[in-house]
């Protein structure tokens, strides 16, 4: 695609309706991490997890944050996948960054598509679509989530167009 916004990117959607769709981008990395969000949002971060990157999850609210996770010890969450859960809250976030053992991806942002307009994207090729598999959203390598996910569609990376579709 050739907006730098999804260039490569792995898109979770959220919603999908006839009113439109949401999704957060899971393999593109900000140039923040927790350590910028603890100073910025005068948030306690846990040592272990300070210097680890944000996400960038799409261009639509880039200074709103969803955090998806593994924690079931957040009351805010919402199930999205088996052991993937979504948490808007501030309320969530606290407990979620002090947690040494939850896997977390802060995004920044989402990605959203008016009525109709993700379909048309799909017939024109800008987009393959697969299940999501929950051990892929929280990965930590988010470099190689993009080729991960294409070649567990049984399709060759540079088979791939750089303008969307396949040769």
């Amino acid at each position: 695609m050739a907006d730098e916004n999804f260039a490569q990117a792995v898109v979770l959607m959220i919603e999908h309706s006839q009113e439109g769709s949401m999704g957060l981008v899971i393999n593109h990395t900000a140039p923040l991490t927790f350590r910028d969000l603890g100073r910025s949002q005068q948030l306690k971060v846990a040592a272990v997890r300070r210097d680890d990157a944000l996400f960038q999850g799409g261009p639509v609210e880039p200074f709103r944050g969803f955090v998806l996770h593994d924690s079931v010890r957040v009351e805010e969450r919402n199930e999205l996948l088996p052991g993937v859960y979504l948490s808007v809250t501030s309320d969530a976030l606290t407990p979620l960054l002090l947690d040494e053992a939850a896997t977390l991806r802060f995004c920044l942002g989402y990605a959203g598509w008016g009525p109709g307009q993700l379909e048309l994207e799909l017939k024109q090729g800008s987009w393959l679509f697969t299940e999501a598999d929950p051990r892929v959203v929280l990965q930590r390598e988010p470099a190689q989530i993009w080729e991960q996910v294409i070649k567990s569609m049984g399709i060759d990376p540079g088979w791939l167009l750089p303008t969307g579709g396949v040769n």
